[in-house]
């Protein structure tokens, strides 16, 4: 389903991106993990075109995009087809919680209101925010705006779902809240790209654990193999220390 090869992109003289290579089938729950700095959370960006790679290749079905030669049908038509959750939630402050969903599907999408309201409180209902809808994002918790997020990015109905540290701005009580509701999400069988420091939530949602270091996926196996039995030197290094901060 989703094809990455041999991407790079640095910042000025500092490689960020070193040759990642990674394969997502069709339904996989894949947690990205690693140490800070290591070009997750840019990954993900790259995927969805945010940040532009300075070479290698994304193939998502039938559509190609190559980084020497970027094609602007290609970034739209796989925008398109993905939709990301930010740390740091990213809705309007202007617009009430259902004006945030309704949005993308109004001006991306060209839904009438009438079909984009219909849309958003169905995602608002499974995110438990059906009681918030009026509510502007001033008079919501970090969950509640979180879980706002989420709601917008499965209203565009995307193939690929790629969560961006959904926890990490949040204060330790309103963590569990979002992440049952990425839980469900995934649960549910759409494709999803985690990436995430909540080790033991990486283990019991995802079919496949992906591990980041200086750049490149330095493993890649089952939350087994790599929880179990990392084979990587710097992975064990990584999963100690995680543990030891736990």
């Amino acid at each position: 389903m989703l094809e990455i090869k041999n991407l790079t992109l640095s910042y000025g003289s500092t490689r960020i991106l070193n040759g990642v290579d990674l394969s997502v089938k069709r339904g996989d729950v894949v947690s990205i993990i690693g140490p800070s700095g290591t070009g997750k959370t840019t990954l993900l960006k790259c995927i969805n075109h945010l940040v532009k790679p300075a070479s290698g290749t994304i193939a998502f079905d039938d559509i190609r995009m190559d980084f020497a030669r970027p094609d602007k049908a290609a970034v739209q038509a796989i925008r398109l087809r993905t939709a990301m959750v930010f740390q740091q939630f990213n809705v309007f402050k202007n617009m009430t919680v259902i004006q945030n969903v309704m949005d993308p599907l109004v001006v991306v999408q060209g839904k009438s209101k009438e079909e984009a309201r219909a849309i958003a409180l169905q995602e608002l209902e499974r995110v438990g925010l059906s009681d918030k809808l009026d509510n502007y994002p001033s008079q919501l918790s970090g969950g509640q705006l979180q879980r706002t997020g989420i709601a917008r990015a499965l209203a565009v109905k995307p193939d690929v779902m790629l969560f961006d540290e959904p926890t990490s701005s949040l204060d330790p009580e309103l963590v569990n809240e979002v992440l049952k509701v990425i839980k469900d999400v995934t649960s549910s069988g759409i494709t999803s790209l985690l990436v995430t420091h909540e080790m033991q939530f990486a283990r019991n949602i995802s079919n496949r654990i992906v591990f980041m270091d200086r750049g490149v996926v330095a493993a890649d196996g089952s939350p087994a193999e790599i929880f179990d039995t990392p084979s990587n030197p710097r992975l064990a290094q990584f999963l100690n220390s995680e543990r030891a901060i736990q």
